[in-house]
């Protein structure tokens, strides 16, 4: 049996153009229409996001030209070639693909590719490090939806939330006590270490979704093992329709810390993009640099071959064909689909 591992992601486009920007969003806008409560006709729908995406497109722009673009798919695809690597290694026959949910290669893309390779057994890896609605189970939503559009009846396995593998949390500790070291900081003495997560909104949190917690549970954890008891923690929102998202802003944590530098943490990333190299090193920094902070910013361990063998333990007991509970895994109560797994159920 040969098994395929399609990584999932949310793409973002890897050139600064206009049109594919602009598709880039209106595919956001219209997968996520539920969150403005309205009733609309899938017409009427797609003309909101349509105006929703012009309304945003020249300051995304802006950001993607600045950075010269996303290395998010440059990101994936080093992923994807060292987790089969890695399996490899442990003596197992896999083939690794990447699929994005708004940009290409798709989800589609990769689930087709896999049936054309004669894989017998898929398994969905999203690589969110917090599960949310709209990124890891909309993923693994389309995944199936991909199945289901080409016909390919074939056996499959998912993953959601892993935030909680020992392996994962040690490698974002150490990598930001490297970094400390790396630029002679230390936390606390005017430093204080701010944790920025990726915002959702308010919709998704009331229909029960425990994106939140998952987030505050873990930034609490990676400061106990810093021997950090005071932290800030703020949310990257995109505010550009008029629902409620997370709160506080990460912008609004910088204006009131007490602090004479901030040490920024990304906790709801393992690739570089628009969000860390716009978002963060460029707005957040001239917010922090107006308000008299020194501001630094914590790489994304992407290609930590920790990292790496962190997503092979979670795919192992789907791979060699054991029990997953054994690895610690239980059945997802965010998504409840049968063979969807993840690290954040309780255990019975």
């Amino acid at each position: 049996m040969t098994t395929g591992i399609v990584l999932l992601n949310f793409g973002e486009p890897a050139e600064p153009r206009r049109d594919v920007v602009v598709d880039y969003l209106e595919r956001i806008f219209f997968a996520n229409m539920d969150i403005e409560e309205m009733e609309a006709t899938e017409a009427a729908a797609r003309e909101r996001a349509s105006k929703l995406a012009q309304r945003r497109v020249p300051d995304l722009m802006e950001e993607y030209e600045e950075i010269g673009g996303s290395p998010l798919i440059d990101h994936a695809t080093t992923q994807a070639t060292m987790l089969a690597d890695d399996l490899a290694d442990r003596g197992y026959d896999v083939e690794t693909y990447y699929g994005m949910q708004y940009t290409e290669p798709f989800i589609t893309d990769a689930v087709e590719a896999a049936r054309d390779d004669g894989i017998d057994h898929l398994i969905g890896l999203p690589v969110y490090p917090l599960c949310g609605p709209s990124t890891t189970v909309q993923s693994l939503d389309e995944l199936d939806e991909a199945l289901d559009e080409i016909g390919w009846d074939v056996p499959t396995d998912a993953l959601t939330g892993w935030h909680k593998h020992p392996a994962y949390n040690r490698v974002r500790i150490d990598n930001i006590r490297t970094f400390l070291d790396e630029n002679d900081l230390s936390l606390g003495d005017g430093t204080r270490l701010v944790f920025s997560a990726h915002g959702t909104p308010q919709y998704y949190l009331d229909e029960g979704s425990r994106y939140e917690e998952y987030v505050e549970e873990f930034c609490d954890v990676v400061a106990t093992a810093l021997g950090v008891e005071e932290y800030e923690l703020g949310y990257q929102n995109h505010e550009n329709r008029d629902v409620d998202w997370t709160e506080p802003d990460v912008e609004e944590v910088i204006e009131e810390v007490d602090a004479d530098r901030v040490v920024v943490e990304p906790v709801s990333f393992m690739h570089e993009q628009s969000e860390t190299l716009s978002e963060l090193d460029v707005e957040l920094r001239e917010e922090a640099e107006a308000e008299g902070l020194e501001f630094y910013r914590v790489p994304i361990p992407y290609d930590d071959s920790r990292f790496i063998g962190a997503l092979a333990d979670l795919v192992e007991p789907f791979v060699a064909g054991y029990d997953p509970e054994y690895a610690g895994l239980r059945q997802c109560e965010c998504r409840d689909e049968p063979g969807t797994m993840c690290l954040n159920a309780p255990h019975e």
